[in-house]
């Protein structure tokens, strides 16, 4: 909001103010990008292990880190010693948190379209779970089980057909989707009956997911009365209710904390009488808040009567989200956290693209230059994730900060990493 400074609770909860600056677990930001370089993810990372021990609390045992969010081995490492499985989408996800030490058997594998190579990895390795999402899955399966491989233990994903009030991207149950089995024509209850009677797999319950940044705890007590009949008849020892918690990115916004969404999901069961052991798999209430994305201010133009651009050395590359989703962030200076955000200005990447903007209506403090470090907020979530090096801009790196130590965690990429798989080149 114009004039004001920038709301503290969307800062990373280790985060104070030194002299004016911005501090993440007793370093300075500046500091911080002076050392690793910028741009920068700067990640607080007691923040991350104190919110996966939450989710272990509000959920118990099976509670999954939906890693799609924020994954590198040493994020799996994280969620793991902090009692979670880890959810994974595609082998590469699960490459990784393998690589990271998690035993196979704490990993659960999503996909709507798992390949031949895919489920025959995941079976190879011995993950805990599979989620099915397709008949045409139940088919590969069968088919490289009975080449001589272990029938794995599944969930059935279904599709609870419940609009839940986010962007019509991230909405995942809506009666139109890609994912899982549909309520409509018994498909759901097919899928179910044949995974509970197949000699492939083993039937242990069923996995529904609603969307993502869903802020009303209400849609999740909707999806739970839907899918209810479908646990009870079918005997289901386990149910999970995916993720898709909404977090704050922006002043004046509230998201109902990951104990009372658990409560909700509970409560909801206790009045379907269902007994399955209830779990689910936030990713983005685990890490968004926990990081700071910091930028250097590299050109500043103001065109009078219509608009002043602040460019910096990242973009759509680092944080996608804006021009996906028209997604809203906040801007401040590490410098001067304290400062009345009193200049509308759009800030702006490096990309050959009119819409690669990080924040389209943001405010900074009027005396804001070039060299300055500009950070947004709760960027922890599908900024490194879905980063890309469009125009060859190189990833920025990933720093973990605890006790006033920093170490990185994901190295900066380099002009020779842009060559690594560029074979097609004068020999």
């Amino acid at each position: 909001m114009i004039g004001t400074a920038i709301p503290r609770g969307l800062l990373p909860e280790s985060a104070g103010v030194v002299g004016g600056h911005l501090t993440i677990a007793g370093r300075r930001v500046v500091d911080l990008v002076a050392e690793f370089g910028s741009p920068l993810f700067i990640y607080d990372e007691q923040q991350l292990i104190d919110r996966c021990r939450e989710a272990v609390e509000a959920f118990g045992e099976g509670v999954a880190y939906a890693s799609k969010a924020f994954l590198c081995t040493a994020m799996a490492r994280v969620a793991f010693e902090a009692g979670m499985h880890i959810d994974v989408a595609t082998g590469g996800e699960l490459y990784v948190a393998l690589a990271a030490g998690v035993p196979a058997e704490r990993i659960v594998m999503h996909g709507n379209n798992k390949s031949d190579a895919e489920i025959t990895m995941a079976l190879e390795s011995g993950v805990g779970r599979i989620v099915i999402d397709s008949f045409d899955e139940m088919d590969r399966i069968d088919r490289i089980v009975a080449g001589g491989l272990s029938a794995p233990r599944v969930l059935v994903r279904i599709n609870p057909g419940i609009t839940a009030h986010t962007h019509e991207y991230l909405q995942t149950g809506v009666p139109d989707s890609k994912f899982g089995f549909p309520l409509a024509d018994d498909i759901a209850r097919k899928a179910i009956d044949r995974a509970s009677v197949s000699d492939s797999m083993t039937y242990l319950g069923i996995h529904a997911h609603i969307g993502s940044q869903v802020f009303d705890v209400a849609s999740y007590r909707k999806a739970m009365s839907a899918i209810a009949p479908f646990l009870n008849d079918s005997g289901a020892s386990e149910v999970s209710m995916g993720g898709g918690l909404g977090v704050a990115y922006v002043e004046g916004e509230q998201a109902p904390t990951m104990t009372e969404w658990a409560l909700a999901i509970r409560e909801a069961a206790d009045a379907e009488g269902v007994t399955a052991r209830i779990s689910a798999e936030p990713g983005r209430a685990i890490v968004a808040r926990a990081a700071v994305t910091a930028y250097t201010v590299g050109t500043i133009k103001e065109i009078p009567g219509t608009r002043t651009y602040v460019s910096v050395d990242g973009g759509m590359s680092d944080n996608p989200r804006p021009v996906l989703y028209g997604s809203g962030y906040e801007a401040f200076l590490a410098s001067d956290v304290e400062a009345k955000r009193d200049r509308a200005v759009t800030i702006v990447g490096k990309h050959c693209e009119s819409g690669d903007f990080i924040v389209r209506d943001a405010a900074l403090p009027s005396n804001t230059v070039v060299g300055d470090i500009v950070c947004t907020p709760v960027t922890g979530a599908y900024g490194h994730s879905m980063g890309s090096n469009y125009n060859k801009v190189l990833r920025p790196a990933v720093v973990f900060v605890r006790g006033s130590k920093a170490r990185t965690v994901v190295e900066r990429e380099t002009f020779d990493d842009l060559l690594a798989r560029d074979v097609g080149g004068v020999s």
